[in-house]
């Protein structure tokens, strides 16, 4: 089975940017290949990824939906799909899951969805999973056995309750967990003070602190100009405080 590190965290915290980074890390230390998987309905982990997005599992699970191909099985068409929509790169592979459903049963969608997507992650020895905070995606995705439960906030205290909440909602799904953790990202120098609080408010609900990551103007201007953010050069601070954050997961 494949070492399965899940992102989540509220909007605005950095989440991609820090699922983009460790896909990349992962792959200059050698932790590939890797099935990175956009879970997130607002999907733009290909962009931080720097590649092209192809259809998504949303699509194919509509078309299934609609009775697939004539002269097809419901199985065979979606492992088809699901083949059609992974992008190839080097050292990772990406699969987009798409929109949650709209109107309708998809149950008989879903369920082979699960099935094949368990079966190609067979194929990877690890796995990295953007989800939104919801984690609903996750709860269909996998067997529930994750690794790693990587939670990105800000220094907010609003932004630290959001978090506490993503770990209660895996708790309530059901998910088996081994580790959950949390990443301050976006922290200011100030922020550093209140260091020892944060670890204190986390530990009480169960989450350990895994580090803090400065805030860094070079992403600001990566996004600006349209610059995949997974390429920030080694003298970026966030860059360097992730990769740093990251080795401790292996």
């Amino acid at each position: 089975m494949s070492y399965t590190i899940a992102l989540a965290g509220k909007g605005g915290t950095g989440k991609t940017t820090m699922a983009g980074l460790l896909i990349r890390y992962m792959v200059e230390k050698g932790l590939k290949p890797v099935l990175a998987v956009d879970a997130d309905a607002n999907a733009n982990l290909n962009e931080v990824l720097g590649v092209q997005a192809a259809q998504t599992i949303g699509d194919a699970r509509e078309e299934m939906k609609k009775g697939g191909l004539p002269g097809m099985t419901k199985d065979i068409f979606m492992e088809m799909r699901i083949q059609e929509s992974l992008v190839e790169a080097e050292g990772f592979d990406l699969i987009i899951m798409g929109r949650p459903e709209g109107q309708g049963c998809y149950c008989a969608a879903n369920t082979l969805l699960t099935q094949f997507i368990e079966k190609l992650s067979q194929n990877y020895p690890y796995m990295v999973v953007d989800n939104e905070a919801g984690m609903e995606h996750i709860s269909r995705l996998t067997t529930r056995e994750i690794d790693v439960l990587l939670i990105v906030s800000d220094s907010s205290r609003r932004g630290l309750q959001a978090a506490i909440r993503i770990g209660e909602l895996t708790r309530e799904l059901g998910l088996k967990i081994e580790k959950r953790l949390v990443i301050i990202n976006r922290a200011e120098q100030e922020d550093l003070s209140d260091l020892t609080s944060w670890e204190k408010l986390l530990q009480d609900q169960g989450l350990t602190l895994l580090g803090v990551i400065p805030k860094d103007e070079m992403i600001y201007e990566f996004d600006k100009e349209g610059k995949p953010t997974s390429t920030l050069p080694e003298n970026s601070t966030a860059r360097a405080a992730a990769f740093q954050l990251f080795g401790l997961l292996f």
